[in-house]
């Protein structure tokens, strides 16, 4: 089968060359020259664990191809997949469907008759009907039918969860609907993972629905963070009690410095955007935004303290600025509100991340950047991890103790214990839902 997918960023470079890889030819549509002339080179320009491999042998196999064309790209095809971008609006909170609708226009004039038009960007309830009405108003002769497709894709196990998902949700209004989504899905059929086939509007509703319950599960974990500090317990032995419960699960239960990225934070207010337009406010997800706000504000009072109540003329050394591992994501990252507030009050703070630099530079002035955490370290009063990737989770901590004036380390994602951190000498270690440690 002949697919296009309009929009070359994260949710569509990785759905198409994974098509691809299904066996279907994708062609993939942008309206950036530079980002099209660098996917035809086989470069990958954002940072996915095993998705340039997956690129080049798809491109090579002639099955996948990028373009600026979109009439070309549409010749023949069957399906046609929206997968721009749905940022948050400002002011008010919902989804910005600009995008979505100049796409719905395009394929309105330039799409054969019989195509499947597929959303699979994030949007509101209710946004698949006014694509099949904008495209009906601009080309009343056209035969088509269109299907909802949410992704479900984790940034750093991308690949993963498509090849192997949990679940494919598709939202249709008729059988030939169903049908051409079937079909595009069929190898994940033929392997027997959950298809869920549903109206439009449940499908458009079982995303928002799922990372709101999942940041929930986060922001819940941090604030029961906050009361272990207070009572002197340790949430990690708390989640892992809460998760041995078949009810609750093991997942999302760690603690840290907030949710960020590109979904929780813009999904969260879309929905409670969504139930204020209806008159049904959402009221624990409302909570859970202002919560999780919070929650950073909390990691910069407990810097503050570990610092003597000043940053001022402090060095201070940051190990991980992207929201979570294994991707170069900065989107709503506490790092970008710890470490502004860190430079603004007059700290030196020196960054290490493994593929935050080409986002973080334009995003953290005011910041050294180093290749390595030991230099991170280097004459700090303070070293803070906020990222958990894996080249921090094994340092040699008496290294980094020797490398600092002042041996104080704030774990912000218990990757390490105060057992070690004593062994290693450090004067403070600070972690989040166990009651900081003076060790010597």
């Amino acid at each position: 089968m002949k697919i296009v997918m309009i929009g070359a960023g994260y949710v569509g470079l990785v759905s198409g060359v994974c098509f691809s890889d299904f066996g279907h030819e994708v062609v993939c549509v942008d309206k950036d020259p530079a980002k099209i002339e660098s996917l035809t080179r086989g470069e990958v320009p954002i940072y996915e664990p095993g998705l340039q491999a997956l690129m080049s042998k798809n491109i090579e196999a002639g099955r996948l191809s990028f373009t600026l064309d979109l009439k070309g790209a549409l010749e023949g095809a069957e399906a046609v997949f929206i997968a721009v971008g749905t940022p948050t609006r400002r002011g008010d909170g919902h989804a910005d469907l600009t995008y979505v609708m100049e796409a719905a226009q395009e394929v309105a004039q330039l799409a054969p008759d019989g195509i499947v038009v597929v959303t699979k960007s994030t949007v509101p309830v209710g946004t698949n009907r006014q694509v099949k009405q904008a495209i009906r108003k601009a080309n009343k002769s056209l035969e088509f039918e269109v299907a909802s497709n949410p992704e479900f894709l984790r940034e750093g196990a991308a690949i993963k969860d498509f090849m192997n998902p949990d679940r494919v949700v598709v939202g249709v209004q008729n059988t030939r609907a169903e049908e051409v989504m079937r079909e595009i899905y069929r190898p994940l059929y033929l392997r027997e993972f959950p298809v869920v086939v549903t109206d439009l509007e449940s499908a458009e509703l079982i995303k928002y629905a799922s990372n709101a319950f999942l940041a929930t599960k986060v922001t819940f974990i941090n604030e029961m963070a906050a009361l272990c500090e207070k009572v002197g317990a340790d949430v990690k032995e708390v989640a892992r009690g809460m998760g041995l419960d078949g009810r609750i699960g093991n997942k999302f239960l760690h603690a840290g410095p907030g949710y960020g990225g590109s979904c929780f934070p813009k999904d969260t207010k879309a929905l409670a955007r969504i139930g204020q337009e209806n008159a049904v406010p959402m009221q624990i997800t409302e909570t859970v935004i202002k919560v999780n706000e919070g929650v950073k504000q909390r990691m910069l009072d407990r810097l503050l303290d570990l610092c003597d109540g000043s940053f001022k003329d402090k060095t201070i050394g940051v190990l991980g600025v992207t929201f979570k591992p294994e991707t170069d994501d900065m989107r709503d990252a506490p790092a970008l509100t710890i470490i502004p507030a860190l430079v603004g009050a007059g700290a030196k703070v020196k960054v290490c991340d493994p593929e935050g630099q080409r986002e973080g530079e334009n995003l953290l002035p005011g910041v050294t950047w180093v290749d390595d955490p030991y230099k991170a370290a280097g004459s700090a009063q303070l070293l803070v991890l906020l990222t958990e990737w894996n080249e921090f989770r094994a340092l040699n901590l008496k290294k980094i103790v020797r490398k600092m004036s002042d041996p104080v380390l704030a774990d912000f994602r218990n990757v390490y214990s105060a057992k070690e951190a004593k062994k290693a000498k450090f004067s403070v270690y600070a972690s989040v839902g166990r009651v900081d440690m003076v060790l010597y």
